[in-house]
C-alpha cells in the first residue's frame, strides 16, 4: 500500500533535509551524529547531561572515534548540541542510543521508556523513530511503539519506527560505523524502507532482516557469541596452567588453522556494555517468556564474572613466592579501561582487580593514557604517568590492558616483576607471569 508521508520523508532522506534528532550522545550516538551532520543533515544532538552538552558545544570531543575537528565541523554546519528536550520540535528522523542497564540482573529500560515519552509532544505526520539501543527482542513493538501511538499517529501512514543494533567498537582503527554493516529492521514495509534509506546514507551497506525482534536478536547473538567463547579461553586459561601448558602458544597455533576457528585470548575479565550485559538480556527474556535457563550463558556470566578474582589470587600466588604479602606492597596496574584503545571503563574489570587489590592494603597507583581519572570503592586510586620511574619503583606491575600508548620492551626491562594478564609480554624476557 502507498504511503505518500513515507514517499515525502525519501525524499528528503535522499537530498539530506531531513532533520535528524539524536537522543543520546554516548559512544553510539555522538558517531551517528556527526556523521550525519558531515553529510549534510539538519542534526540536534540531545543528551541529559549538561557537562556532555558544553562541551560538545565548545567543540571538544569525549569520545576517542570522534575528534574535536569533528565536533566544530558539525558545529559550524549548524550541529546543535543541547539538553533541553524543546530542542526536539520539528525532527523528521529520531534515533535513540540511550543506555540500557542492568538492575538487579533484570533490563532496565527506563532511558527508552524517557526518550521515547520526550519525542512524543513533538510527533507530526511523517516521522521515523529509530531504535539502536541494545535490548531484548520485542522491545520496540511492545515497549516503544505503543508509547509513540498514544499520539495519534497510524503505523505505516503517517508514522514510522524502526530498530538496527549499534556496532559501534570504541578504539577500532578498521571498523566505524561507515563501513561496518548496518542491520536495518521496521515495524512494517514502509518503516523498513525508510530506515534503510537514511543508514543507507551513512553507511556502505545496510543489511535488511524481517522484523524488529530479528534486529534485536542479532545484536545480543553477536555479543552472547563473544561472551561464551571469550569465557570458554578464560577457562581454558585457568587449566591450562595446571596442567602445565601454554595457553597463548595453543592458541597462535589453533589460530593458523583457516577454517573452523576464531581467535578469542583470556584476559582478567569482560567489560564495556556489550559483553557483560548484552547477553543477560536474551537469557533473561528466554527465562520470563519461556521458562527456560539459557545455560549458556550464565556460564559464560560465571566463569568471566570470576575473572578479576583469579588475577588477584595470581598476583597474591606471585607475590608470595617473593615473601612478600600484599598489604603494603606498591603495585602499579597499567590500563583502568575495559579494552585498548578507549576511555570507556564501564564495566570494566581492571576496577574491580583494583578495588580488590586495595581492599587487601596494597599500596596502588595506575596508568592509563586515555582515563584521567577513576573513583574506586576501597581507595583513592593515584594516578601517574608511564615511565621507566614509575615501573621501577613498584614492586609489581600488572598489565591489564594492552594500551598502545604502553611500551612493551620498557615495562619488561624496567619492572622488578611483572603479572602480565594480556599476554602482550610474550617473547620478551621478564621477571613475572602471564595468565
Amino acid at each position: 500500500m502507498p504511503s505518500t508521508q513515507a514517499d515525502r520523508l525519501l525524499a528528503k532522506i535522499e537530498d539530506a533535509s531531513a532533520r535528524v534528532a539524536l537522543i543520546g550522545q554516548g559512544y553510539v550516538g555522538l558517531p551517528v551524529a556527526m556523521r550525519a551532520a558531515a553529510l549534510g543533515f539538519p542534526v540536534v544532538g540531545y543528551d541529559v547531561s549538561q557537562t556532555r552538552i558544553d562541551a560538545l558545544a565548545a567543540g571538544r570531543s569525549y569520545v576517542e572515534d570522534i575528534s574535536d575537528d569533528d565536533v566544530g565541523r558539525a558545529l559550524a554546519g549548524g550541529y546543535k548540541p543541547t539538553a533541553d528536550p524543546a530542542d526536539l520540535a520539528g525532527f523528521d528522523i529520531a534515533v535513540i542510543t540511550v543506555p540500557t542497564p542492568l538492575r538487579e540482573n533484570a533490563p532496565d529500560l527506563s532511558f527508552v521508556e524517557s526518550a521515547t515519552r520526550a519525542l512524543v509532544p513533538h510527533l507530526r505526520p511523517g516521522v521515523l523513530v529509530i531504535l539502536e539501543s541494545t535490548t531484548y527482542p520485542g522491545t520496540t513493538t511492545e515497549l516503544m511503539l505503543p508509547v509513540l501511538e498514544t499520539w495519534g499517529l497510524k503505523v505505516g501512514v503517517d508514522l514510522f519506527v524502526g530498530y538496527s543494533p549499534e556496532r559501534i567498537d570504541p578504539g577500532n582503527p578498521t571498523w566505524n560505523l561507515v563501513n561496518t554493516p548496518k542491520v536495518v529492521s521496521g515495524v512494517e514495509e514502509h518503516s523498513l524502507r525508510l530506515v534503510s534509506a537514511f543508514y543507507g546514507r551513512l553507511c556502505e551497506r545496510v543489511v535488511e532482516v524481517g522484523s524488529t525482534a530479528e534486529a534485536e536478536l542479532v545484536k545480543l547473538l553477536e555479543n552472547t557469541f563473544r561472551h561464551v567463547n571469550i569465557a570458554l579461553v578464560n577457562e581454558l586459561a585457568m587449566f591450562a596452567r595446571d596442567l602445565g601448558v601454554n595457553i597463548w602458544s595453543a592458541i597462535d597455533a589453533a589460530s593458523t588453522k583457516p577454517y573452523g576457528f576464531m581467535r578469542f585470548t583470556p584476559g582478567p575479565g569482560v567489560g564495556g556494555h556489550c559483553l557483560p550485559i548484552d547477553p543477560s538480556y536474551l537469557s533473561w527474556q528466554v527465562k520470563r517468556q519461556l521458562g527456560h535457563s539459557f545455560r549458556f550463558v550464565e556460564l559464560a556470566n560465571d566463569v568471566n564474572e570470576h575473572m578479576p578474582e583469579y588475577v588477584v589470587d595470581r598476583i597474591v600466588a606471585l607475590l608470595n613466592r617473593d615473601r612478600l604479602a600484599v598489604n603494603g606492597t606498591k603495585i602499579l596496574l597499567l590500563g583502568l579501561a575495559y579494552k585498548a584503545g578507549t576511555s570507556d571503563v564501564r564495566e570494566s574489570p581492571s576496577l574491580l582487580v583494583a578495588d580488590r587489590l586495595a581492599a587487601m592494603g596494597a599500596e596502588l597507583s595506575a596508568c592509563d593514557p586515555f582515563v584521567p581519572d577513576v573513583n574506586l570503592q576501597s581507595t583513592d586510586l593515584q594516578m601517574v604517568d608511564f615511565s621507566a620511574d614509575a615501573l621501577a619503583t613498584a614492586d609489581l606491575v600488572v598489565l591489564l590492558v594492552d594500551h598502545p600508548g604502553f611500551d612493551l620492551d620498557v615495562i619488561a626491562s624496567a619492572s622488578t616483576r611483572v603479572f602480565d594478564t594480556r599476554g602482550a609480554l610474550r617473547g620478551r624476557t621478564f621477571n613475572g607471569e602471564t595468565l
